[in-house]
C-alpha cells in the first residue's frame, strides 16, 4: 500500500533552501520585518539612517572656521577697511593729492595695479600707525562669529544634502541637490549670525585716533553690541541681512563647483585604479592636493562673480553718522549710492585682499574639514 505524500510543513522545511525563501521574522515592539540573520554567520548590512553621524560635519566645520579665521585675520581687518566709506574718501583725497585721475576714468590694467599699490601701502600703514595688534582687531568676535557660522554652514549642507538625496535623488548626488542644500545652509548661517558679523564689521573699522581727535567709539564687543541696541534697536543688529541674503549666490556656487571638482577627482582616481598602472608623481599629487586646490579654486571663482555684495553689505554694516543719520538704508538704495557718487570701481574695493584671504582661507577650510570628518569615521560623500 501506497502512502501518499503530504506537502512539507513550514516548520519542517529544508535547512539548506535559499534565505530569500525563508520566513521573515517580526518585531514584537514595532511590527517591522527584521532580516534573518545568514546561515554563515555574517553580520546582516543594516541601511544607515540619514542623521548618522551629523555631529561630525558640526566639528569639523567648527574647526575648519577657526582655523582660517586665525591665519588670514590681518587680509580680513584690510579688506574690510577697503570696503569702507572712509578709506574710500581718503584714498580718493590721497589720489587728488598726487594729481592723478579719479579711479573710475582710468583703464581697467591701471586702475588694477593702482588698487593693488594701495591696498599694500594701507597693509603696511596700519601697524606703523596702531600697531601689530591692529591687524587682528576684530579677531574675537570674528572667531565667535566665524566658529558657529561654519559650524552651522557645515552643519546643515552636510546633512541637508545627504536627506535631500536619500529622500528624493534615490540617495544619488547631483548638481541640484548640492544647489538646494547649499541654498538652505546660507539662509540659516547669514539669519543666525548676521549680529555678530555686524559687530565684527564696526570694530574693525572704529579707528584709535580719527581725524576730528576723538578716540575709539567702541570699548569691545559687548559695547558695540549695547550702543547698536541702544541707538537702533535690535533691528539694528541686521543691518546687512539682506546682503548676507544676496551673499548666499556665492556660497551656493562655491560648494556646487566645489562639489563637480571633487566628482571629477573621484573619477580620475577610479580611472588610475582601474588601468592598473602605479601612480605616478603626478598622480600621488592631485591625490594629496587636489581637494585643497578644488576648494580654494571654487572660493576664487565664486567670490570674483558675487564680490559687489560683499562691500555693500559692509556698507550697510557701518555705524551711524555723526549727526545718528544712516546713509545706506537699503539693499538697492546702497547699490544706486556708490554707483552714482563713486563709480563701479568702488563696488569692487578691497577685491585684491579679499581673494588674497578667502582662496587660502577656503582651502584651509575644507582642508580641516575633510581631515576631522576622515578622524572621526565620516566621509562628506552621501
Amino acid at each position: 500500500m501506497t502512502v501518499p505524500q503530504t506537502p512539507q510543513s513550514p516548520a519542517f522545511r529544508d535547512e539548506s533552501a535559499p534565505l530569500s525563501q525563508s520566513i521573515l521574522s517580526q518585531s514584537r515592539e514595532t511590527g517591522e520585518i527584521l532580516p534573518q540573520k545568514p546561515t554563515d554567520g555574517s553580520p546582516v548590512a543594516v541601511k544607515e539612517s540619514p542623521f548618522a553621524k551629523s555631529w561630525a560635519h558640526f566639528i569639523a566645520g567648527g574647526l575648519g572656521g577657526m582655523a582660517s579665521a586665525t591665519l588670514t585675520a590681518p587680509l580680513d581687518v584690510l579688506k574690510t577697511r577697503l570696503q569702507s566709506t572712509y578709506y574710500q574718501q581718503h584714498l580718493a583725497a590721497a589720489r587728488t593729492a598726487r594729481g592723478l585721475p579719479p579711479i573710475e576714468t582710468m583703464s581697467f590694467a591701471r586702475s588694477s595695479l593702482l588698487h593693488i599699490r594701495e591696498t599694500g601701502e594701507i597693509l603696511l600703514q596700519v601697524p606703523k600707525s596702531e600697531g601689530w595688534r591692529a591687524l587682528f582687531k576684530g579677531l574675537g568676535p570674528n572667531l565667535i562669529g566665524v566658529v558657529p557660522a561654519r559650524a552651522i554652514n557645515f552643519y546643515t549642507y552636510g546633512n541637508g544634502k545627504r536627506l535631500i538625496s536619500t529622500y528624493f535623488n534615490d540617495g544619488r548626488e547631483s548638481a541640484w541637490v548640492h544647489l538646494c542644500a547649499a541654498a538652505c545652509a546660507g539662509v540659516v548661517t547669514g539669519t543666525a549670525t548676521n549680529p555678530i558679523w555686524l559687530v565684527k564689521t564696526r570694530l574693525q573699522l572704529d579707528k584709535n585716533i580719527h581725524a576730528d581727535g576723538r578716540g575709539r567709539q567702541y570699548k569691545n564687543a559687548l559695547d558695540c553690541t549695547m550702543q547698536t541696541v541702544r541707538k537702533e534697536g535690535i533691528r539694528g543688529l541686521y543691518r546687512g541681512l539682506s546682503a548676507s541674503y544676496l551673499g548666499v549666490t556665492e556660497s551656493t556656487l562655491q560648494w556646487m563647483l566645489y562639489e563637480q571638482m571633487k566628482l571629477y577627482l573621484a573619477k580620475r582616481e577610479q580611472r588610475v585604479a582601474n588601468s592598473g598602472r602605479p601612480p605616478t608623481v603626478w598622480d600621488q599629487t592631485v591625490a594629496w592636493t587636489g581637494k585643497l586646490t578644488a576648494a580654494g579654486s571654487a572660493k576664487f571663482i565664486a567670490a570674483l562673480i558675487t564680490y559687489p555684495h560683499e562691500v555693500v553689505r559692509t556698507r550697510l554694516r557701518q555705524a551711524p553718522m555723526e549727526n545718528g543719520h544712516i546713509k545706506y538704508t537699503g539693499l538697492a538704495q546702497c547699490f544706486r549710492l556708490i554707483w552714482k557718487e563713486e563709480g563701479m570701481a568702488a563696488l569692487y574695493g578691497g577685491l585684491v585682499p579679499h581673494m588674497m584671504r578667502v582662496v587660502p582661507s577656503a582651502a584651509i577650510m575644507f582642508g580641516t574639514y575633510e581631515g576631522v570628518l576622515k578622524l572621526l569615521g565620516a566621509s562628506s560623500q552621501v
